[in-house]
């Protein structure tokens, strides 16, 4: 069985000529030979340094070479890998460390620099393993760890392992480690590639975070296949376009905030011949956006995508169906079976909506350290098997959804909470949380606006405390926030609404200032 680590060798498949480039950094590079070699070099330092089966490998990096050979290494170790956003400021960072129970942490000196108090903080901070060579030399680094020769046999690993906890935000609450198998990652790696006909010819330019499982799948469907992923942290939605044309690309994954902005910029010719597919997730692409980018790439397919952490991919349209259901998610991927049901488990009739369920074995295998949520979200298939001692258990979205005649889906609705915004997952009450921590405030609740650029907008309404100013509140918040969690709007209210139970009415604030700006 394939694992997550096979992936530089993919035996699936016919093996790589070991010169080809794997992976490209800026005017780094690594061929398949070389990613082979440094992922086995880097597995034996990890060992040597005392990794034991199941610990936790925190990624704490920007998208380069040594981010991807420490998640592939701390797998063909035996351990499992926690890529961080490297967004994150040190309190997100800290809570996925102390909820993981990282016992690595693999980050770069400027980004240690700015955790060393984090650090100290913790119950059990991690064993630290920098990027490049400590100046104080106080921690191990990569190069010296993978360059020993002679390191200790490599455990037994099968697919059914854990390879990786990917956190995302939910509805309520702080993160929530997703728990991945070698399994999940390795089938929805082979499934993507196979709807999007990816080979060995193609090039794939990676812009999303490695810590979305989107943005992951960059890296394992180019490796499965021997294609060549560029690793790219860019700036400007037009450095994107540089970067595309100069390295012929032939495949780009997207979130619709990235696309509303290169739809509107001019694509050089090389982009335009070279360019086989553009992919979008993360939330719906607005029809305006995919007309301009259709014309500005007329050779180039489209595949509207959904698909949640919880189970990695979902649906797909193909690029045929564009002209027909331009609003539709599609039908399920391979290796995976889309149900619409009632909530009592019944299908839906055509038309009639319902909730979104996924089976197949793309379903995570729960979260991390979370009984009572993983209950929640992961429960027995519908219309399973009578008489099984352990049902099947399926991921319930929590999205309303409805199949037409033919099988194709269409999203209806969310039933939580959650903010989508810049193709982030957020939490309010994480930012509540953080707001609440300023003092400046006695109550507060963050909701999502809709808007055609972000998906939603971030609105915190407040119930000052005395001397309250938003634009402080705002810059006090940039500093213990990323910026996709920052609100673009702060309103502020001499008195909170409340509901029959006492608690903030978040339906009449999201009435009042949820709702879509008309000259919008």
């Amino acid at each position: 069985s394939l694992l997550f680590h096979d992936l530089v060798r993919s035996p699936g498949c016919v093996r790589p000529d070991e010169s080809r480039i794997a992976l490209r950094e800026g005017d780094r590079s690594l061929s398949f030979g070389a990613l082979t070699d440094r992922v086995a070099g880097l597995a034996g330092g990890f060992l040597r340094l005392g990794l034991a089966r199941r610990d936790r490998v925190a990624v704490y990096l920007p998208k380069t070479l040594e981010c991807v050979t420490s998640a592939l290494a701390a797998t063909a170790a035996g351990g499992i890998f926690v890529p961080v956003n490297p967004v994150l400021k040190p309190a997100q960072v800290a809570h996925i460390l102390s909820d993981s129970g990282a016992r690595f942490l693999v980050t770069s000196p400027d980004r240690l620099s700015a955790l060393e108090d984090t650090l100290a903080g913790l119950a059990s901070p991690p064993m630290v393993i920098l990027s490049e060579p400590d100046p104080n030399g106080q921690h191990p680094d990569l190069a010296a760890l993978s360059a020993d020769a002679g390191g200790p046999v490599l455990p037994r690993v099968i697919d059914a392992d854990i390879a990786a906890i990917l956190y995302t935000s939910g509805s309520t609450g702080r993160p929530k480690g997703v728990v991945l198998s070698h399994r999940n990652l390795t089938v929805g790696a082979a499934s993507v590639a196979s709807y999007l006909a990816i080979d060995a010819q193609d090039r794939l330019l990676a812009v999303l975070p490695l810590a979305f499982d989107y943005g992951l799948n960059q890296i394992t469907s180019a490796l499965r296949m021997n294609a060549e992923a560029i690793l790219m942290d860019y700036l400007l939605p037009r450095e994107v376009i540089k970067v595309a044309a100069s390295h012929a690309v032939t495949g780009l994954a997207g979130v619709p905030p990235l696309w509303n902005q290169l739809a509107h910029l001019d694509w050089p010719e090389a982009s335009v011949q070279h360019l086989r597919y553009i992919t979008n997730s993360g939330g719906a692409m607005p029809q305006a956006t995919l007309g301009n980018l259709r014309e500005r790439l007329p050779r180039t397919r489209v595949f509207l995508m959904y698909g949640l952490t919880e189970a990695f991919r979902s649906t797909y349209l193909p690029p045929e169906e564009l002209e027909r259901r331009p609003t539709s998610m599609g039908r399920a991927i391979p290796s995976a079976e889309i149900l619409v049901v009632r909530p009592d488990g019944s299908e839906c009739a055509p038309n009639e909506p319902g909730e979104l369920v996924h089976r197949g074995v793309l379903v995570a295998q729960g979260y991390w350290n979370d009984a009572e949520r993983t209950k929640a979200r992961f429960r027995p298939a519908p219309n399973g098997l009578d008489g099984l001692p352990n049902p099947e258990l399926a991921v319930w979205s929590g999205d309303t959804v409805y199949r037409d005649e033919e099988g194709y889906l269409y999203f209806v609705a969310r039933d939580d909470a959650m903010i989508k915004s810049s193709g982030y997952r957020i939490s309010p009450e994480e930012l509540e949380d953080a707001v609440y921590a300023t003092g400046t405030v006695s109550m507060c609740a963050a909701l999502g606006k809709p808007d055609p650029a972000l998906g939603q907008k971030i609105v915190l309404v407040v119930k000052p405390a005395t001397g309250f100013d938003a634009d402080a509140l705002r810059r006090t918040l940039r500093q213990t926030l990323p910026g996709y969690m920052v609100p673009h709007e702060i309103v502020a209210l001499d008195e909170m609404p409340h509901n029959p139970n006492g608690k903030i009415d978040r339906s009449a604030l999201k009435a009042r200032f949820g709702q879509a700006d008309e000259n919008a």
